[in-house]
């Protein structure tokens, strides 16, 4: 059975992205026409009236300008854009405009009206319930709510633009050396000097003390009041049941279950890694990661040169028959001062089927925040970029009449949009795609004795990863449960070293409060989404390993994701999209069978697969270029270091990217 090795996951942010104001262009939103077959999806039947018609086609065209409009200034704040349109006002302000059309009760009053008219049956009847489902996740039939609401998304944009700001790093050797989040996080993975991993994880545990001096906690005590205000249990609770289509409650039995059951798991991995490991000292939160796997991924690092990741990913995406239908897509990768310092993939415009049965297609930004100069940045950077590129294929085959089905807030579900990405960024791990794609730049494969070292080192402790995972939302679960009065700074920080200590066995090397999703409303009670979408990917992954026998360069994949999971956007709930797939409920049971499996057991699978791979790429001839059907640029905050539609190419623009690169990370001498 092919086997994922973990990897400790450097980022999963919320999902979305958006476009600069110099990227999008009306040219580049052509209208690409759908087979007949498809727009008859679409018609109008009989029966439907012109008004219905008028509502929708005038919903959908107001909605994306206001969609556009915010998330233009989201990536603008996001990625420190120097353009003076961009700004936290402005950002305030058009977020506030998109929630308010969404909040309009006389829209859903209307919805409701014409959903009696039209047939149940009918495309028309489809597309007014997911407005009916859209609408009542943002209208706040109290005031108190709608005032805590803008009141909140005040104090988030402050806190927001003052955690941008924050001058991070460490102490290192009696001299400060300025890091982002990611940069420490890695060197505390990496790095063979002790002093300098736990230096480095006092640089971010310092991100606590910052942000929860900075706003973090009145922004607890504010989102509850509202989520309470509606009538729901607290701030949790309002998220998921908007998210997901049931409530707190449902979702943490489902939980529960997986922590109890991978409890005694986690505490025996930690007895033998100590034991393993010369006693208690490797369990420190510095020491974990890099006894675990450092040293192995300090050898594994030439064969992920961080330059080759975007022809790398271009390459896998394309042999499973991955389309982005004519997308365009910008790629901000590299880190810098002042960027958002998480991975994340939005869509200023979103992929939808017009009325006239044209295809609109999607346009796409995402980040990610590599360091090609550091130890183990390629295979960190590569994993998000499959990982975010898995989002852009998901959002740019949404095949719906509306690009309400296609947005990435509420209602669509957080499990739903990360299942996509996780799925295929799992693959990286695989010791047969890494047989094809982990090439160093001398043009060696990774030979495979390093590949069974890092399964060696790191498959008896993946249950390290799964405890890590399910903290984040056992963290926010705790927290928006404290009653207001008791929610002060020390006793959230004093909750998030409980929570670690209580799921992961100890603190963590990623402490809680520099998890960035805490901070944002789209990401915040959104971590859950993650586990319910992992239990997905080895649901998912088990269901092609049966069928097909293989997940590397399985052209099935691309055609199968795209009819089962992608086309129908939000119009399906995430449990279901699951199970019409796989032919089972979700389950974390494929999960935890590839916990308990033997190392021996997944050796002799994976080395089977490699050698496999091995021979089958000594005859492929894969120098033709790559279509995926899309625009790309590249870029650096403003800059534009490559660009598909004046390169020529989707190589021409990898081999400028790589160039690039090279020239500016080059060591000197």
């Amino acid at each position: 059975m092919t086997m994922r090795i973990v990897f400790p996951r450097i980022v999963f942010p919320s999902v979305v992205l958006l476009q600069t104001a110099s990227s999008f262009s009306p040219s580049l939103v052509s209208a690409h026409r759908l087979p007949l077959s498809s727009v008859a999806l679409f018609a109008t039947t009989n029966t439907d009236t012109m008004d219905v018609s008028k509502f929708i086609d005038s919903t959908n065209a107001s909605y994306e300008t206001l969609h556009r409009a915010f998330e233009l200034q989201f990536w603008g704040t996001k990625m420190a854009l120097n353009g003076p349109e961009y700004s936290t006002e402005e950002l305030t302000r058009t977020k506030g405009e998109m929630e308010a059309f969404l909040a309009d009760e006389s829209k859903l009053a209307q919805t409701r009206e014409f959903l009696k008219s039209v047939p149940a049956d009918s495309a028309h009847a489809k597309t007014l319930k997911m407005l009916e489902r859209t609408f009542g996740c943002y209208i706040m039939e109290s005031e108190e709510a709608k005032t805590q609401r803008a009141e909140a998304t005040k104090i988030e944009g402050e806190l927001e633009s003052a955690r941008n700001n924050l001058s991070l790093g460490a102490n290192i050797n009696g001299k400060f050396e300025e890091m982002s989040s990611v940069g420490l996080r890695n060197k505390v993975r990496v790095d063979p000097d002790e002093n300098v991993r736990k230096a480095c994880y006092e640089g971010l545990s310092k991100i606590g003390d910052f942000v929860t001096d900075n706003g973090f906690v009145e922004l607890i005590k504010v989102r509850n009041r509202m989520a309470k205000a509606l009538g729901y249990l607290d701030f949790y609770d309002y998220k998921v049941t908007n998210a997901e289509g049931f409530g707190k409650i449902a979702l943490f039995e489902i939980l529960d279950s997986l922590e109890e059951g991978t409890r005694p798991i986690m505490e025996a991995a930690r007895k033998r890694f100590a034991e393993e490991n010369g006693g208690d000292g490797a369990l420190e939160p510095w020491n974990l990661s890099f006894k675990m796997a450092g040293d192995v991924t300090r050898r594994m690092d030439p064969y992920f040169p961080f330059e080759k990741s975007v022809e790398q990913w271009g390459r896998s995406f394309s042999s499973m028959n991955i389309n982005y239908r004519g997308a365009t897509m910008d790629l901000d990768l590299l880190d810098r001062k002042g960027k958002y310092s998480n991975g994340f993939c939005h869509w200023p415009q979103p992929a939808w089927v017009k009325p006239d049965g044209s295809w609109q297609p999607s346009t796409t930004h995402f980040t990610s925040l590599a360091d090609p100069s550091a130890i183990g940045s390629g295979y960190t950077g590569l994993t998000t970029l499959m990982h975010e590129a898995g989002h852009a294929a998901h959002f740019s085959n949404i095949e719906m009449p509306s690009p309400l089905f296609s947005q990435e807030r509420s209602p669509t579900s957080v499990a739903y949009a990360e299942l996509q990405s996780m799925f295929l960024d799992s693959l990286v791990g695989d010791a047969d795609w890494m047989a094809k794609y982990a090439i160093s730049k001398e043009g060696e494969a990774i030979p495979w004795d390093l590949v069974a070292d890092q399964i060696e080192a790191t498959h008896p402790y993946k249950v390290f990863a799964l405890r890590g995972m399910i903290a984040v939302p056992y963290f926010e679960k705790a927290l928006y449960e404290m009653a207001e009065e008791d929610v002060t700074a020390e006793s959230i920080k004093a909750l998030a070293d409980k929570v670690e200590h209580e799921i992961q066995g100890g603190l963590s090397p990623r402490p809680l409060l520099s998890v960035p999703h805490i901070l944002s409303d789209e990401a915040s009670c959104y971590y859950h989404g993650y586990v319910l979408a992992e239990m997905g990917v080895h649901q998912t992954r088990d269901f092609f390993l049966k069928r097909d026998g293989s997940l590397s360069d399985n052209p099935k994949i691309g055609p199968t994701i795209t009819e089962a999971y992608w086309k129908p956007g939000n119009s399906e709930p995430f449990l279901s999209l699951v199970e019409n797939l796989t032919g089972s409920p979700l389950t974390g049971q494929a999960w935890v069978n590839e916990l308990k499996q033997s190392v021996e057991d997944v050796l002799r699978g994976e080395k089977v697969n490699y050698e496999a791979k091995r021979a089958e790429s000594a005859d492929d001839s894969s120098c033709d270029d790559i279509d995926l059907d899309m625009r790309i640029r590249i870029v650096d905050g403003d800059e534009v270091l490559a660009d598909t539609s004046k390169d020529g190419s989707f190589l021409a623009t990898c081999a400028k990217f790589e160039s690039y690169v090279q020239n500016r990370f080059a060591k000197k001498d």
